[in-house]
């Protein structure tokens, strides 16, 4: 089984290597094309502005922490730190924490309970389902229309301020895991958890993940509009469904098959309807590069999903994981950041374009507190009432988006964009179904009501 993953990987890497590789000489060719013949830059610039050449720097700067400490970590298994040094010392439980974790020393108790349970509160459920869908609404439609007036459009155009965009992406993925893992902090603080037992250094493949996913859909605006990297979004669930057949030989019913199948019919309608946008005038190099960049979000954010659900075996609260994840996530955005000088880039924006300051800000606050409705509505409702409340703001956020930014739609599009949600609310409804379907059969099979 093990081969089988390895040799999987490998021919998924390998494949999209070789993508990566054909875009890049077709976007290089058309970046070097631009600046010789366009009038409008040198070559340099014109590189150091190419989506995959930020992409690699971005890579080495998160290199420069992984590999050091993954030789360092390799040598501490290899040379048994831990016997040699009897169990004492600070150096001992930092080592011990950070690359073997303290799973063993937890009694069973401990390793069989989750964080404690919500006392009952004194509202009715009713009144917490509307604060949980008010919350949730109005963090994630404000994060998105402010995600694309940050990518897509310029800041400043009068006579003291001239129009420019701002392309560093890696610093908008930087304010918002900066905030979040404060307010992780936090909460951490003041309410109890259960003891961590998750050697810390595992957190770092998610965090690795989520940064990259996250630095492929801010980087994904400047070539798609938004509406199309929604309807991406909701289609997360072919990739997903690919990679745990190939690599963890899961079965899927057959409403899952055919959800995917309208999922793709409906993007294909809305993506062929859908014209270049008139603004960017995209080119079939552009957009292609838009499709790749969104198709890495995909990948790089179900890896996140799936280790994530690894961790959870370590029976840890979500705010821990929030914590865990971010630390990292902030340690490797800022060493890329420091390398490139994109702090001294992204701040002298800030103090030349006052109001993209306030829209960086506002926006980490959305992604920080919608995160903290998402945990507070799975715990009081569970996953179901928070798909559905999900699965409406991304139908809200393409309306929003295609009113405030006039985006046009054609009737062909239109229908894309119902097909895509109908089976997305098809797929919450039937596996509810299905759900209550095998409780059933387990209770007439135990004669116990579940």
């Amino acid at each position: 089984m093990r081969g089988h993953v390895t040799k999987t990987i490998l021919l998924m890497a390998g494949v999209g290597f070789a993508v990566f590789v054909l875009v890049m000489i077709m976007d290089l060719g058309e970046v070097i094309a631009q600046s010789t013949w366009g009038g409008d830059g040198s070559s340099l610039a014109g590189l150091t502005d190419f989506w995959v050449f930020r992409f690699l720097l971005n890579i080495l700067g998160y290199a420069s922490i992984v590999i050091p400490a993954a030789i360092l970590i390799r040598y501490i298994k290899r040379s048994n730190f831990l016997e040699r040094s009897a169990g004492k010392g600070c150096t001992y439980n930092v080592v011990k924490a950070c690359v073997y974790g303290t799973a063993d020393e937890l009694p069973t108790t401990q390793l069989d309970s989750e964080a404690p349970a919500p006392s009952p509160s004194r509202f009715p459920r009713w009144a917490i389902l509307i604060f949980c869908v008010v919350g949730l609404q109005g963090s994630y439609l404000t994060w998105g229309v402010l995600q694309e007036r940050i990518m897509r459009h310029e800041y400043g155009g009068t006579e003291d301020e001239p129009a420019e965009k701002f392309q560093n992406s890696q610093f908008l993925v930087f304010v918002n895991r900066i905030l979040a893992l404060t307010i992780a902090g936090i909460y951490l603080s003041l309410f109890r958890q259960p003891r961590h037992g998750c050697p810390m250094y595992k957190y770092s493949y998610a965090s690795l993940s989520n940064i990259m996913s996250s630095w492929c859909q801010y980087e994904a605006l400047k070539f798609v509009s938004f509406p199309t990297q929604v309807l991406a979004k909701a289609s997360k669930v072919i990739p997903v469904m690919l990679m745990g057949k190939l690599v963890s030989r899961k079965t899927y019913e057959y409403y899952e098959y055919v959800i995917a199948a309208l999922i793709s019919v409906g993007l294909s309608m809305f993506l062929i309807a859908h014209g270049p946008d008139d603004e960017k005038k995209s080119t079939t190099v552009t957009t292609f590069s838009g499709i790749i960049l969104l198709a890495g979000y995909m990948m790089f954010d179900s890896f996140t999903a799936n280790w994530q659900a690894e961790l959870y075996k370590y029976k840890m609260s979500s705010f821990q994981m929030m914590f865990g994840v971010n630390c990292f996530s902030c340690l490797f955005t800022s060493a890329a950041l420091l390398q490139q000088g994109g702090f001294i880039e992204a701040f002298s924006f800030m103090f030349r374009h006052q109001l993209f300051a306030f829209h960086v800000f506002l926006n980490s606050i959305c992604s920080a507190t919608g995160q903290m409705f998402i945990f507070f509505t799975i715990n009081q409702f569970g996953a179901m009432v928070f798909v559905i409340i999900m699965t409406t703001r991304q139908a809200l956020a393409i309306l929003l988006s295609c009113i405030i930014y006039a985006h046009p739609v054609s009737i062909m599009g239109g229908f894309g964009i119902g097909i895509v949600f109908l089976a997305m609310f098809l797929r919450v409804y039937a596996s509810h179904r299905m759900k209550q379907k095998k409780a059933r059969q387990q209770e007439n099979n135990t004669g116990v009501k579940v």
